[in-house]
């Protein structure tokens, strides 16, 4: 299967990039976590009017009218950049909660018995069970006031636990928990990419710079292993989520989370590695792609749910070869 991108492909992926770095570089994310801010509503609406939330709905519904692989390009993207908010659930609310499409609303989510993330500043909260079903208004707000905040390992994402069962919601028909629940672990997959792939291009270019006994750091040979293997890692997490973008298979879906919650998190302990003393500060970026990295990887699918969905996969595929 030929994964390269086409033209217009390219040049989504770039307007995107172009827009992460005049709106959140370096200088502006560090800001971000010295001040502990949310959501930065002025980038969300540009993301809006850009398209971003709406790029799968129907043209005639004032969407983009592209596909899952496109929305898995910009989703790797905002990885790289470490944007924090929860875009993937506000991308898959377009269309059926009210500003969503627009960057107008910010839309968190809620599943099982996990934390929520963003919930203070969320406009509205989709709750994920049986059906699924929308908080908002009043009955939202009555969650913000009951929710215990629990330390988050990520300074840029605080989480909240709801202190019970979410009542007064409103249930959105046109949404599939299963769905959800797939396309949600599709799109954080993506964003794992996106993160080793950065935390790969930082640990290279600290190689070549760094010099030690008159030498780059890339010259030695347990340095150029540990960035090989980062390589390999992404690519690996690469092909997978592109496939699944394509496909929409969960099993498909399950095998591209596992791998890039892999890479993301194996690639930002590397990337540390090659970084020396230097890498565990708090001035350096790579602790973040990590703290990130560990938290999408309990996000939509876990890495027992996903092993699960693999082994079950690989079982009724014996069963119907010996029948």
């Amino acid at each position: 299967m030929d994964f390269s991108l086409s033209k217009d492909q390219r040049a989504l992926r770039s307007g995107v990039r172009e827009l992460l770095t005049g709106r959140f570089g370096r200088e502006r994310m560090r800001a971000a976590v010295e001040g502990g801010e949310g959501v930065d509503r002025g980038l969300w609406a540009e993301l809006g009017a850009a398209g971003f939330f709406a790029l799968r709905l129907p043209e005639a519904e004032g969407g983009v009218g592209l596909g899952l692989p496109e929305s898995v390009l910009l989703f790797e993207e905002v990885g790289r950049a470490l944007l924090p908010g929860p875009l993937v659930a506000t991308h898959l609310a377009a269309g059926v909660v009210k500003g969503a499409a627009e960057g107008r609303a910010v839309v968190t989510v809620v599943d099982r018995s996990g934390p929520v993330a963003d919930l203070a500043g969320a406009d509205a909260l989709l709750v994920l069970g049986e059906v699924v079903s929308l908080a908002a208004g009043e009955s939202l707000r009555d969650v913000v006031r009951t929710a215990v905040a629990v330390r988050s390992l990520d300074p840029l994402t605080a989480l909240y636990r709801p202190a019970g069962t979410v009542t007064g919601t409103v249930p959105l028909p046109a949404l599939s928990p299963r769905t959800l629940r797939h396309e949600g672990a599709l799109l954080t997959a993506a964003e794992q990419l996106g993160s080793a792939a950065r935390t790969t291009e930082m640990a290279v270019q600290h190689a070549r710079a760094r010099e030690q006994f008159g030498a780059a750091i890339g010259s030695f040979q347990a340095v150029k292993h540990l960035c090989a293997q980062m390589l390999v890692r992404t690519e690996l997490a690469r092909a997978a989520v592109y496939a699944a973008a394509v496909t929409g298979d969960p099993v498909e879906v399950a095998g591209a989370k596992l791998l890039a919650d892999e890479a993301a998190v194996g690639n930002a302990r590397d990337c540390l590695q090659v970084h020396g003393g230097m890498g565990f500060t708090w001035e350096a970026d790579v602790h973040l792609h990590l703290k990130r990295a560990w938290l999408r990887s309990g996000r939509w699918l876990t890495a027992a749910e996903a092993e699960e969905a693999l082994a079950h996969d690989l079982g009724a595929a014996q069963q119907a070869g010996r029948g």
